[in-house]
């Protein structure tokens, strides 16, 4: 098919051009501000053209767990939400902690994916935290990267073997930092609000001493480390002091921990449960200080959902995670450049290329001889978030009734539409 998409905003640098983009084979052939002749086009007037989202840190639940969300569902819910590459964790059921563990999660994803799914394997077996999975061999079949994410690895030896393992197969470590000794049966961040409402609460340094041992572990090994969904201010502390010393770590935070705090969670009501947790007004602010200098280097959703009965049981008894996909980048745009706390184009980079960087994958840009993964943006557009009208199967989001402005309006994986709501959509 020769597709192309005229009268598109695309960002260079802080400026917005029109350009024409011209698509065949699923693969970019031209960008020209010209016009190209095609058998389709798609007119995207008055829209930001942008590239697909990456998301190096969602749940998908299948195998295992297909009540809660399915390879299908979770990637239709990241079309929705502009999303066009996805990395699942590997907390499934089976866990992809053997070859043909993985080979079936690849063959659910080769059958049942609309956008582009890469499996991490996990670093122990059963991510049980004690034997080593074979590492070469699920890195040979295709594991984009490591992680037992869910649980922190206790064991310093053990993080240390994996590490080393890792680094001999040019690999990455992705941690969950969470100490198991310090968490004391808590379900909300440890402060104000946990106190208030009579519940134990999960201390920041729970976070903040793996993530400092294990970076002292990356530079003993040389191997590349990244940290899952950072949320406090001295984890930020520890990884910017590991930059300025030249250990690889790179790391993520999440758009709720961008956006909410313990303030926002005013009764037992488990939409706010996610571990981590929801913290302080000073954990936020230097979240967000730490996008801006680089000492974090992309946003995930960590997009984990879900059954209502589950998330029906209030704090103490529903388990953590919120979903994230489908509503993203509204709130991120709403929140932090409607309010001026960054700029569109830095937004649209830790959404695209920023991630892409961490495991170096070749998705994030739009580029002549690129994959035609796109997202089209309407940043003019109101709507009130519904949680009941979500994609996903899972509903747990703490957003339900927010008003955003800005969303994606069709996103293309490989040339092809995937999704989209009310556009022009013709054959020339």
């Amino acid at each position: 098919m020769s597709l192309v998409l005229k009268n598109a905003r695309l960002l260079e640098g802080e400026q917005e051009v029109t350009r024409n983009i011209h698509v065949e084979a699923g693969v970019i052939q031209t960008i020209s501000q010209q016009p190209i002749e095609a058998t389709e086009e798609i007119d995207c007037s008055g829209l930001l053209l942008a590239p697909g989202f990456v998301d190096i840190h969602v749940h998908m639940r299948e195998p295992g767990a297909t009540d809660k969300e399915t390879i299908a569902t979770g990637t239709m819910a990241a079309a929705r939400g502009g999303f066009t590459t996805v990395c699942a964790m590997p907390n499934t059921r089976p866990v992809p902690d053997t070859e043909g563990n993985l080979a079936l999660v690849q063959e659910l994803i080769q059958d049942h994916a609309y956008v582009s799914v890469l499996p991490y394997a996990s670093i122990t077996t059963r991510q049980l935290g004690e034997e080593l999975t074979n590492m070469k061999a699920l890195r040979a079949l295709g594991a984009v990267a490591f992680t037992d994410d869910g649980v922190g690895v206790q064991s310093a030896d053990t993080m240390l073997n994996a590490m080393q393992r890792a680094k001999e197969i040019g690999a990455s470590i992705v941690a969950h930092c969470e100490d198991n000794s310090l968490i004391h049966n808590g379900v909300i961040h440890q402060g104000e609000t946990s106190r208030a409402l009579g519940v134990n609460g999960i201390p920041s340094v729970c976070e903040s001493v793996q993530i400092a041992r294990d970076v002292l572990l990356a530079e003993a090994t040389g191997c590349h480390y990244h940290v899952c969904h950072v949320s406090t201010k001295e984890s930020v502390r520890v990884i910017r002091d590991a930059k300025r010393a030249g250990i690889p770590v790179t790391a993520e935070v999440t758009p709720h921990h961008l956006i909410l705090t313990e303030e926002d969670i005013v009764e037992d009501d488990a939409m706010f449960k996610m571990n981590p947790p929801l913290r302080s007004r000073d954990d936020r602010r230097a979240l967000l200080n730490g996008l801006m200098d680089g000492t974090i280097d992309c946003i995930a959703t960590d997009h984990a959902p879900h059954t209502e009965e589950e998330k029906q049981q209030g704090l103490n008894n529903a388990p953590f995670g919120i979903v994230g996909l489908e509503t993203a980048f509204s709130l991120l745009h709403t929140y932090l450049v409607k309010e001026q706390r960054c700029s569109l184009k830095e937004l649209i980079d830790w959404l695209t290329i920023k991630p892409a960087s961490v495991f170096g994958l070749a998705s994030g840009k739009i580029a002549v001889g690129q994959r035609a993964d796109f997202v089209l943006l309407d940043l003019t557009k109101e709507s009130t978030i519904n949680r009941h009208s979500l994609l996903s199967k899972g509903k747990n989001t703490p957003f339900h009734g927010y008003t955003v402005v800005g969303s994606p309006v069709l996103t293309m994986v490989s040339g092809e539409v995937v999704w989209k709501e009310e556009l022009s959509y013709d054959k020339a």
